[in-house]
């Protein structure tokens, strides 16, 4: 059986990864850099998911947030930082 400061714990580590995939969500929407921090982000809100099953999440409206901008900036500049690179590739190699 869990203790009640073990329970505590846990939520407080539920919320914390909550606003972390906020944070990173938004750090996720920047151009060029933006790819690894939406990794992170979509990576803390799986963290937090699996721990709501467990307990209640007053925290869940940031980690809904932060995931839906860690994706969008993943796909844009996931996509993009590609097509740049594949163009930078191209035209060395052409060179």
């Amino acid at each position: 059986m869990k203790t009640v400061s073990t329970i505590a714990a846990t939520k407080v580590r539920m919320m914390k990864s909550s606003v972390r995939c906020l944070t990173f969500g938004l750090l996720g929407l920047l151009p060029i850099i933006g790819v690894p921090f939406a990794l992170a982000g979509i990576w803390s809100s799986f963290v937090a998911h699996k721990q709501e099953k467990s307990f209640w999440n007053p925290a869940k409206p940031h980690r809904i947030a932060g995931l839906v901008c860690a994706a969008i900036g993943l796909l844009v500049w996931g996509a993009l930082d590609t097509i740049i690179i594949f163009n930078a590739f191209n035209s060395y190699v052409a060179g």
